[in-house]
């Protein structure tokens, strides 16, 4: 159980942090930057769910809830990096269930939409610009922990990547279900039309 008393600690006025391990790092840290852009990630599904909340995207809100959980799992596997020690508890790892669920959800939404013949625009709906948005802030937060994969002595879990990657792809699906389904005043997707300004 996480228990926080007090919210300021004093301990990263010199510029560094601690991983679920006690080791202290750079606040920059690509593993920090990582972790951070996941949670950034999190709290823009919490904005996209401040637009799901009516009986018409009930189905979606209650997915995102769930992913908003996965979301501090996923921050939690980052936070305590695979040195290969034996910690003093279990640490907290995506699991390939989690992946599992976010395919079949994104297989689920998906039937319900037409095919898309045009690449789209972020907007619509309220709901379906805020996902595009979460859906982009996932991507850098992929990237990272991609380029944190590739560095030298540094580890991470190939679900926790599975799992980031699937992600972008279950926003982007919603985003185009909230506008096929929520209440609003246009009519589906938003959808690009190449060269029309010119």
């Amino acid at each position: 159980m996480v228990v926080l008393n007090k919210i300021y600690t004093r301990t990263g006025d010199d510029g560094k942090t601690a991983l679920s391990t006690g080791t202290r790092v750079e606040k920059f840290a690509l593993r920090i930057q990582a972790y951070g852009t996941v949670d950034e990630t999190n709290a823009t599904v919490g904005m996209a769910r401040q637009h799901t909340t009516g009986e018409d995207l009930h189905r979606l809100d209650a997915m995102l809830a769930r992913i908003q959980n996965e979301l501090f799992d996923l921050g939690a596997d980052l936070c305590t990096p695979e040195t290969g020690e034996k910690l003093e508890w279990e640490p907290l790892r995506m699991t390939a269930a989690q992946v599992d669920r976010l395919e079949t959800e994104i297989d689920e939404l998906n039937e319900d939409l037409e095919p898309l013949r045009s690449f789209i625009l972020p907007g619509g709906h309220p709901a379906a610009a805020v996902l595009h948005l979460a859906r982009t802030v996932s991507r850098r937060a992929e990237r990272l922990m991609v380029e944190l994969a590739d560095q030298k002595n540094e580890h991470i879990g190939e679900n926790a990547l599975h799992y980031v990657n699937r992600l972008s792809d279950f926003l982007f699906v919603a985003s185009r279900w909230a506008n096929a389904k929520g209440n609003w005043d246009g009519q589906g997707d938003v959808l690009w039309v190449p060269g029309a300004t010119r």
